[in-house]
C-alpha cells in the first residue's frame, strides 16, 4: 500500500525549483505522548526531522534528526514510511518522509498527548511564510500521519 501524500503549496511552471528531501519523525514515548519542537522565533512547532544527505538512508537520517534535535534515541517501527509531504514554496521542492518510532531513550522529556500536540500546533499563529508552511505540513502529519503510525 502506498503512502498517502499531500501537496502543499503551488507548483510555478515558471520556477526552477531547488529539490530537497528530507525525513520527518513521529515519535512517542511509553505513555503515549509524542515529541515535538517549538520553534519560538517564529511561533510554531514541528516534528524531529532534517534533510538527508546524498545517498544517505532514510533511517540513517532519521535517528540521526532525531538525536540532533531532540537528544533522543528511537526504535522505528515496522512498516516503512506511512506519509509523504510534497512542498512548493519559493524555488525550494521538498519531499517530505514521515516515519513513526518508538522513543528507547526519552530524555528529551516528550510531555504532550497528540490531542495537546494538536491543539498547540492549532493555536499558533506562525510569523512567516517558512512557518506557515511548516504548519501546514505538521498539521497534516498530525491528521493522517499520526493514525497511520499508530497501525504500525
Amino acid at each position: 500500500m502506498a503512502a498517502p501524500s499531500q501537496v502543499i503549496g503551488l507548483k510555478q511552471p515558471q520556477v526552477k525549483y531547488v529539490d530537497r528531501f528530507v525525513v520527518r519523525v513521529v515519535a512517542f514515548n511509553s505513555a503515549g505522548e509524542v515529541a515535538i519542537i517549538h520553534a519560538k522565533r517564529d511561533n510554531y512547532y514541528k516534528f524531529p526531522g532534517g534533510g538527508i544527505d546524498p545517498d544517505e538512508e532514510h533511517e540513517t537520517a532519521v535517528h540521526q534528526e532525531m538525536k540532533e534535535e531532540t537528544g533522543c534515541l528511537i526504535k522505528l517501527r515496522q512498516g516503512g514510511c506511512v506519509t509523504i509531504t510534497e512542498e512548493y514554496r519559493s524555488d525550494l521542492h521538498q519531499l517530505s518522509h514521515c516515519y513513526s518510532a518508538d522513543l528507547v531513550d526519552d530524555s528529551g522529556a516528550p510531555a504532550l498527548t497528540e490531542d495537546e500536540a494538536k491543539r498547540a500546533m492549532a493555536a499558533t499563529e506562525p510569523t512567516t511564510e517558512l512557518s506557515r508552511f511548516i504548519k501546514e505540513r505538521d498539521m497534516f502529519l498530525l491528521d493522517v500521519g499520526i493514525a497511520l503510525c499508530l497501525l504500525f
